[in-house]
């Protein structure tokens, strides 16, 4: 097939943007949506509050899985084409953790939607990476990444007055529809995005991509997409089971602190993406970092020394929502570095790699919590307080991460040519 035949036009760049955050709005719905479930869940299918985390876990191994083997082949296809795909697995796998009667098969359905939730949300970073120019990609990551955001304000506070007016299994149908009705939409919509196949034959069988991982700035970024992630899902499929089950908010109250604090994500992320284009990642990062150390050191890992974190209801609000924040810019500045990293040809690929360290690094994190904490008599979550000065250790690594992939790219060659 020659170049003509691949060539397309140029794509709407706020259409395609609002469909990509539209996808990766029902995945974060999809992946969040547990976590406030947890307590109502963990009494129904009879498990620990201390191993609801594995759940999240299960999910995030098999992304990461599913992300190696992406990254063999994504590249070979449209976007549109193999979004699609990705959205129908993730739809599905939803459905069925709604038949879940035991920890084991709500694992194994969890898998099931992992394995294709992870590569729905590389193959939405390529498409931002393909479309966007680097000048405004800040800003454009800045405003997908609002679909976090906006999970919180909607989907979840919807999610859980669905298990209200149901069960905990209403939410899961609920995001399973709307995400098949989303696929149909990005079907109709969403132009094919050929354009990275444009003088490029795809190659005969799938092959593992060997040359991105000689590159040390490949390496730099997945080590900082590995310590971001495990530090952060160390504790936050925690967050919700802790408030309610130590600190005593009330469940009813839940809704409308994932409301809070999503509204306060929605408008950080958009800022955090203009001042990443114009300041740089390095120090964006830098300051949303310290100030989310300071956060988990204040709010979680000293609670039990600090009485006006306990049971006062404006603090929990706070503490989230200072949460949120901090952790919306930090994201927003390390997505954008890691979109320079990749060529525009093998862009899926590396999102792929990037999408099974990730995922690999959070149900690690995830898990490792697990393993940390138990659950007393009163269904309290013990060692908590463990967790939190772990993600505090965790989180003051990135800055030194983020300058270190800067300076490779700022090398007088980040994309060298593999020595044959």
């Amino acid at each position: 097939m020659g170049e003509a035949a691949v060539k397309e036009r140029a794509p709407d760049e706020r259409s395609v943007l609002f469909l990509v955050a539209a996808v990766q709005f029902v995945n974060i719905c999809d992946f969040m949506i547990l976590a406030p479930l947890g307590p109502q869940l963990a009494r129904t299918i009879g498990m620990a509050e201390s191993h609801l985390a594995d759940a999240t876990a299960a999910y995030t191994f098999a992304a990461g899985i599913a992300g190696f083997f992406g990254s063999m082949f994504l590249d070979r296809f449209g976007r549109r084409a193999a979004l699609t795909v990705a959205m129908i697995g993730l739809s599905l796998g939803t459905a069925a953790g709604g038949l879940a009667t035991s920890m084991t098969t709500l694992v194994l359905a969890r898998m099931l939607a992992g394995a294709f939730g992870g590569p729905a949300t590389s193959i939405s970073l390529a498409i931002i990476a393909d479309v966007v120019p680097q000048e405004r990609r800040g800003k454009a990551f800045g405003a997908v990444m609002g679909a976090f955001a906006a999970a919180s304000v909607l989907g979840v506070p919807l999610g859980i007055a669905l298990s209200e007016m149901g069960t905990w299994k209403t939410p899961l149908y609920a995001i399973a529809a709307t995400g098949l009705v989303l696929t149909a939409i990005v079907r109709a919509r969403l132009p094919p995005l050929r354009g990275h196949l444009l003088g490029h034959k795809a190659p005969e069988r799938m092959r593992f991509p060997v040359e991105l991982l000689r590159r040390d700035v490949v390496l730099a970024s997945y080590a900082m997409t590995a310590t971001v992630n495990m530090g952060a899902f160390i504790l936050i499929p925690n967050i919700s089971t802790y408030v309610q089950n130590n600190l005593g908010l009330a469940t009813a109250q839940l809704k409308y602190m994932y409301f809070a604090g999503g509204i306060v994500s929605f408008f950080t992320t958009r800022a955090a993406g203009k001042l990443v284009d114009r300041f740089g990642a390095v120090g964006v990062g830098t300051v949303g970092t310290v100030i989310q150390a300071a956060v988990i050191y204040a709010g979680f890992a000293t609670t039990a020394t600090l009485p006006w974190s306990t049971h006062f209801l404006g603090s929990m609000y706070g503490v989230f929502m200072s949460f949120m924040f901090a952790n919306g810019v930090r994201n927003v500045a390390y997505q954008a570095l890691t979109s320079r990293v990749p060529r525009p040809t093998e862009r899926a690929s590396f999102m792929s790699l990037q999408s099974t360290v990730q995922h690999l690094a959070a149900g690690l994190g995830a898990s490792l919590s697990a393993r940390i904490m138990s659950t007393s008599l009163d269904r309290k979550l013990v060692g908590f307080d463990v967790v939190a000065y772990v993600a505090v250790v965790f989180a003051l690594t990135l800055p030194l991460l983020l300058r270190l992939v800067e300076q490779r790219l700022r090398g007088a060659d980040p994309f060298p040519t593999p020595a044959r």
